[in-house]
């Protein structure tokens, strides 16, 4: 029994797109190839957004899933799988739309209200599921409607409090809910309308002005605020003038409020009732007219010298029948000088400032405009100086210079100057700074500046201040007298010198080693400074180099140059003598023993007995086998050394001037006379000696 499964399918009926409330018809159907003709058994599954919605076991190829009423909620994803025998299958998704909601019901929980009171209300769709939106709205007569939206994710209600606002009487509300299906907003129909009255918790209040709102400076007004409330609980009234409250009353009926009017009382007074979230307002305008003038106050000058004599006078356009008082401001309180509408008084540096007077005329008090006036004290003579402190400037450098006055009214006026060119003007309190940044060497060097301020007096001059010009060193070099070689023991001269530069310059020599070491400095008034270094000696062999550096704190480096101390002209005299004398007395040595040596060979004997062989060995030569191309010289022959030297000489031909020479040391026992030597006897007188003689041979090595 083999089968398989060729397609399942979803088939919507009567289509995949319907309007709520009519019937859909939802099908699975399986399409299966069998072997053979025999039972199968269908276990089928029906999903919709991937939530089982219908289960069901047949022996049929298909299964069927009515909804005789659809809702909105059954808008979704529909696929369905098929088991059959250990085999399992499913279909493609397949989208079903049910248009159209199921219309919302909407509750309030009171239907008669206060002003300031809250209704809260309750949309509900029993029917559909969630995600949804529920909209409110608080439709007024005459007026746009007021919509809230709230979004539900969870539940398919939202409850909302809407607050009753003053103005409101008889309020309508109702809600519709929305959702979003494949991107596309859904709204439901209108809910049930709900009405809702709103009686007032209190009346407007009424706010009036006495004696009328219309009043003089100096009458007294009074302000009554007063309503009618529906309960007096946290009832509270306030009287305010822009922004600023000027009275307020709590749980009252009546507010109260009464002042000397001024011509700053003039404006809008408001009074508001307020309970709960309930608000009532009502406005009055004030007008205040004026009693008189203010005051003007004048003086018979703003600017003087001080102990000069100032008079103020007070007084009121048109108007005499006031109480005049002079006052002068200050940080700490205003001080009264005199009540009265004229002053004259000396006055010093110390009456500067502000002064202004009153006037008060049935208790209201008006106050002039302030009038400044300013005491001046005379400049002190001022003084110039350099910013670091002696009078000079380097070559190329800004020069900054500071002009100080101590004594003296400010603001005061201080002008530099360059010869007779003004460079700069500066107005400051005490002080102030030119910056001259164009030095040239030949530049006028004579600076001064004058202070002056609103003193009766005028100017003071300081005195002429000459800067100095400090010439950087340039171009240091140093010599030497000798140069180069110096004998051991003399005197040395180093010369540093430099091209340019204002004196004193500063002079460093130094010995360059391992590390740089200071050996001698000196400053002079001059471009070069000499240093007489006596007694050289050979550990002052070395290099030497000079730094020269003025007030212009510039260091100059010269070249270096290479002293090198040679032994003095008398010591190699005396050496040379010294090594004569000994070349002189090893060469009598040298002669004196070479005739000791001839005398002693000559008086030698030598006693020689054997064969006829032995006879020849005395009488020429020893030789090799000819074979054997060396060739020897030396003491084992029996000769004397003048024949030996002889016969050496005779002999040397071609093959024997061109054979190396090579010399050794050769210790000879005294000989045994009865000693053999090749098998053949040879006898010496035995002389008296003892121990080991050293004999010199000379071995040459001869071509064959």
């Amino acid at each position: 029994q083999v089968f398989t499964f060729n397609t399942v399918e979803i088939k919507v009926q009567p289509s995949a797109k319907v309007r709520n409330g009519a019937p859909l018809s939802i099908t699975c159907q399986a399409d299966i190839s069998k072997s053979a003709d025999f039972q199968l058994e269908y276990n089928f599954t029906i999903f919709r957004d991937r939530r089982v919605v219908f289960t069901a076991v047949s022996d049929r190829g298909a299964a069927q899933y009515e909804i005789p009423v659809a809702k909105s909620s059954d808008t979704g994803d529909y696929e369905c799988t098929v088991r059959a025998d250990k085999k399992t299958r499913s279909s493609d998704p397949v989208h079903v739309w049910v248009t159209g909601m199921t219309k919302p019901i909407l509750t309030a929980d009171k239907d008669d209200v206060l002003e300031g009171e809250v209704v809260k209300l309750r949309c509900e769709l029993p029917e559909e599921e969630p995600l949804l939106h529920f909209c409110f709205r608080k439709i007024k007569t005459n007026s746009k409607p007021k919509q809230i939206c709230v979004p539900e994710p969870s539940r398919n209600f939202s409850v909302l409090e809407f607050s009753v606002e003053e103005g409101d009487h008889i309020l309508q509300f109702d809600c519709f809910g929305r959702r979003n299906v494949k991107l596309e907003w859904e709204n439901s129909v209108k809910s049930n309308t709900t009405l809702v009255t709103v009686r007032e918790p209190f009346i407007k209040p009424t706010l009036t002005t006495m004696p009328s709102s219309n009043v003089t400076e100096g009458d007294q007004i009074q302000f009554e605020c007063s309503t009618a409330v529906v309960r007096m609980r946290d009832m509270e009234i306030i009287l305010q003038k822009n922004r600023t409250i000027l009275n307020s009353v709590q749980d009252k009926k009546v507010l109260k409020y009464s002042k000397v009017a001024t011509l700053e009382d003039s404006g809008e007074y408001l009074c508001k009732v307020e309970q709960g979230r309930a608000s009532k307002t009502t406005k009055v305008n004030v007008v205040v007219s004026e009693l008189f003038p203010k005051p003007t106050l004048v003086a018979s000058t703003t600017k003087l010298d001080e102990n000069k004599e100032l008079t103020l006078t007070c007084s009121i356009n048109g108007f005499r029948r006031a109480n005049f008082s002079i006052i002068r401001r200050s940080p700490a309180g205003d001080i009264p000088l005199r009540n009265s509408w004229s002053l004259t008084m000396r006055v010093d540096v110390n009456d500067t400032g502000s002064y202004t007077c009153r006037a008060e005329v049935k208790g209201i008090v008006k106050e002039s405009k302030p009038v400044t006036i300013n005491v001046y004290a005379p400049v002190s003579k001022p003084a110039l100086s350099v910013a670091g402190g002696l009078p000079e400037v380097v070559l190329g450098k800004p020069l900054q210079l500071f002009c100080h006055s101590v004594l003296g009214t400010p603001p005061k006026t201080f002008t530099f100057y360059k010869g007779n060119d003004v460079k700069k003007t500066v107005i400051n309190d005490t002080y102030a700074t030119f910056l001259d940044e164009n030095i040239r060497l030949n530049d006028k060097r004579g600076y001064k500046c004058d202070v002056r301020n609103n003193h009766s007096s005028g100017m003071r001059t300081s005195d002429v201040l000459n800067v100095t010009v400090i010439v950087p060193v340039r171009d240091a070099s140093l010599g030497s007298i000798p140069y180069g070689e110096v004998e051991d023991g003399s005197d040395t001269a180093f010369l540093c010198s430099v091209k340019e530069g204002s004196w004193p310059i500063l002079f460093k020599f130094f010995k360059k080693t391992d590390h740089e070491v200071l050996v001698y400095e000196k400053s002079e008034h001059a471009d070069r400074a000499m240093w007489h270094k006596k007694t050289m000696k050979r550990q002052d062999t070395g290099t030497y180099f000079c730094i020269a550096s003025n007030k212009a704190n510039v260091d100059v480096r010269s070249h270096p140059i290479t002293i090198s101390v040679i032994l003095a002209a008398w010591k190699k005299g005396v050496i040379a003598a010294f090594v004569l004398l000994l070349i002189a007395g090893a060469g009598a040595l040298a002669v004196w023993w070479f005739f000791r040596k001839k005398k002693k060979a000559k008086g030698r004997p030598m006693e020689m007995s054997g064969s006829g062989l032995a006879a020849n060995l005395t009488s020429e030569k020893l030789t090799r086998e000819p074979n054997d191309g060396d060739y020897y010289s030396g003491s084992g022959y029996i000769e004397d050394s003048e024949n030996h030297m002889k016969s050496a000489d005779e002999s040397k031909g071609p093959d024997l001037e061109s054979a190396e020479v090579e010399y050794t040391e050769v210790e000879v026992s005294t000989l045994d006379p009865h000693r053999e030597i090749d098998s053949v006897p040879i006898h010496f007188p035995a002389p008296a000696q003892t121990g080991t003689e050293t004999v010199y041979s000379e071995i040459r090595k001869a071509n064959n």
